[in-house]
C-alpha cells in the first residue's frame, strides 16, 4: 500500500451519469486551478488514463487590441491599462 503525504491529493470516486457526464468536485477544480467558464484541456494516456488541465490562453495580445473599438466613448487612461495588464489580460489571475 502507498503512504500518501499531506500534498498528495487522496482518491476521489465520480459518478457518470446516463449521458456520460462526469462533475468534477470544488476541490478538484481548485486543485487544477481552474476557475468557473474556463475550458479544459483532456489529455488520453496509455492504460485508461486521463490527464486534465486549465486551458491555456492561445491568443495575442496583438488580437486583444482593438476588440472593444468603437463600442465606448470612454477612453482608458495609461493607469488602467497598466493595471489591466498586470492583473492578466487573458483574464486570468495575477501570480504573485
Amino acid at each position: 500500500m502507498t503512504k500518501r503525504s499531506a500534498k498528495t491529493p487522496s482518491p476521489v470516486s465520480l459518478t457518470v451519469t446516463s449521458k456520460g457526464q462526469v462533475t468534477l468536485r470544488k476541490e478538484l477544480l481548485a486543485h487544477l486551478g481552474i476557475q468557473p467558464g474556463q475550458r479544459v484541456d483532456v489529455e488520453v494516456l496509455p492504460g485508461g488514463r486521463l490527464e486534465f488541465h486549465a486551458e491555456q490562453a492561445t491568443g495575442s495580445i496583438n488580437g486583444f487590441i482593438g476588440l472593444l473599438a468603437g463600442r465606448s466613448a470612454r477612453r482608458a487612461s495609461l493607469a488602467e491599462f497598466n493595471e489591466a495588464a498586470a492583473s492578466g489580460w487573458a483574464g486570468l489571475p495575477a501570480s504573485n
